[in-house]
This record gives C-alpha cells, sequence and structure tokens, in this order.
C-alpha cells in the first residue's frame, strides 16, 4: 500500500481520483520514474523551482526528458528573466527534498504553478506526491484546478 500523506489526504478530502505509486526511496529522475512505473517518460512530469526576475518563485511541470526553455517561463510570467534554482535553493524554497517537491504539496505556500501544455495530452499524468518514493497519477484538469496551474509550451524545442 503506497503511504498516506498530507497531499493524499488532501485529494481524498476533495474527492479527486487519484492513484497513489511507490517508488524507490532514492532521489530519482523523472525518466527513471517512468521506468519504474511502467509508463511513457513524457506523461511523467518533473517540477521545477524556477526564480523570475521579479516576484515570487515558480513551480514549472513539464515532462520528465524535456528541458525547460527559460524564454518560454519567462513569456508565459510576463517576466524578464528568469533562472532556475539550484538545488539547495529549491529545497530552501520550497521545504521539501529535490526528488518529492511537488505543486500538489505547496497548495497556499504562495508558488505560482505553471503546466506544461502537454500535459493536456494525456488523461493522467504522474507528479511527485511531495515525498521521495511516492508518485501519484491524476488528471491534468484536475492537478491545474488544484493548484490554480496556467497551461503553457515550456519545453525547448530545440534536441
Amino acid at each position: 500500500m503506497a503511504p498516506t500523506n498530507n497531499v493524499t489526504r488532501l485529494l481524498d478530502a476533495k474527492k479527486i481520483h487519484y492513484g497513489a505509486h511507490e517508488l524507490p526511496n532514492e532521489k530519482l529522475g523523472g525518466v527513471e520514474a517512468a521506468a519504474h512505473l511502467g509508463v511513457p517518460a513524457e506523461q511523467v512530469f518533473k517540477t521545477i523551482v524556477a526564480i523570475p526576475d521579479s516576484g515570487k518563485p515558480v513551480l514549472a511541470l513539464l515532462p520528465a526528458p524535456a528541458t525547460l526553455d527559460l524564454k518560454l517561463l519567462a513569456r508565459a510570467l510576463n517576466a524578464g528573466k528568469v533562472k532556475v534554482s539550484s538545488q539547495a535553493q529549491a529545497e530552501e524554497l520550497t521545504g521539501l527534498q529535490t526528488g518529492g517537491i511537488s505543486p500538489l504539496a505547496l497548495i497556499g505556500k504562495g508558488f505560482r504553478v505553471v503546466l506544461d501544455e502537454s500535459a493536456q495530452n494525456y488523461a493522467v499524468i504522474y507528479v511527485s506526491g511531495g515525498q521521495r518514493g511516492l508518485n501519484l497519477s491524476l488528471a491534468p484538469a484536475d492537478l491545474a484546478q488544484l493548484t490554480g496551474a496556467r497551461y503553457a509550451a515550456l519545453a525547448s524545442t530545440s534536441a
């Protein structure tokens, strides 16, 4: 049975349909997580903490194999420039360990959330459950509604 935490309790309370999936407790990249889950890597969304030149940090969610295009994110935020936080900064800003940073665990903490538009191509996507070793599958629309996320193109098209 997958672990229960504040995120799963929130989803249960809001009657959101989701699946909880245990993974190894060490920090895994999204592509590794997808292999453990047996799903396409493009369906697993990683969370990147980004810092705009003005305003609060942002959570950008994009497919595991994709690279965040900072110009696209800046455009989506109407910001001048955006930089990716270091692992230490991400952990300090969110209070969560990298590998377990989830927009669902940060609801009400003042983070804007931007979800790559490709999420809309799937009935469910997989995101961190707010701790290492736990991924959740849920409808992208439910994730967007709960977190106040907006959809935008975020992934770099260059290979």
